[in-house]
């Protein structure tokens, strides 16, 4: 089995803001993962990345956000896009 994109979307928040979300199927994890995810959630303003939830090879699930990188755990794909949003959502009020 191949690698299969779910979802590749960019939505305009505004018109300086921009979220984006790609999203695979993999065969297996991506070593550091428990799942057979491969996934980029991520909020742009001004050019700029503020917001980004992934899941890079070696460091499993993560989030960058003011600067920091921090683990998070990975239970379920809507508890990851919750989580995002809520960021999201604090990040632009």
């Amino acid at each position: 089995m191949k690698a299969v994109l779910l979802e590749k979307t960019r939505r305009v928040i505004n018109e300086t803001a921009f979220f984006e979300v790609v999203l695979w199927h993999l065969p297996e994890p991506v070593p550091g993962s428990v799942h057979s995810l491969k996934y980029r959630l991520a909020l742009v303003i001004e050019g700029e990345c503020v917001l980004r939830y992934d899941n890079e090879r070696g460091k499993g699930d993560h989030r960058h956000m003011a600067g920091h990188e921090d683990a998070i755990e990975f239970t379920t794909l809507e508890a990851l896009f919750d989580a995002f949003q809520a960021d999201m959502k604090r990040i632009l009020t």
